[in-house]
């Protein structure tokens, strides 16, 4: 087993689309995926672009206001996550700062409560 400690994770700034006080540092990637951590500072931003696959954006502290191609803003907190599907036009910002993991590529999403791998039986 090992333990990473992702505040030691490298990162680096990101200002495409008008994004503001947004850094991602790389954790994993696979053919199929790739996951990330980010950071936005206080007052940060994604700015709005299209998602290039299914993207999962998973709060892990602070918090989050999200909007997807309606515009409607939804706040998240620690442990609520946010689902765009490929070419969505989305934005996250973050009045008070927040620190997320991002999945994107081929993800297979279930919907509230249902369970996507059963595990062993």
């Amino acid at each position: 087993m090992r333990v990473l400690d992702l505040s030691g994770l490298p990162h680096r700034p990101i200002e495409a689309h008008g994004s503001r006080g947004f850094s991602v540092g790389a954790f994993g990637i696979s053919a199929d995926a790739h996951l990330v951590a980010v950071t936005l500072a206080p007052g940060g931003t994604i700015g709005r672009h299209p998602a290039v696959a299914r993207q999962l954006l998973v709060v892990l502290s602070g918090e989050a206001e999200v909007s997807g191609a309606e515009l409607v803003v939804r706040r998240l907190g620690p442990g609520e996550a946010a689902v765009w599907e490929p070419g969505e036009v989305h934005e996250t910002r973050s009045p008070r700062g927040m620190t997320a993991m991002i999945v994107e590529g081929d993800l297979d999403i279930g919907a509230p409560g249902e369970q996507v791998d059963p595990g062993d039986v």
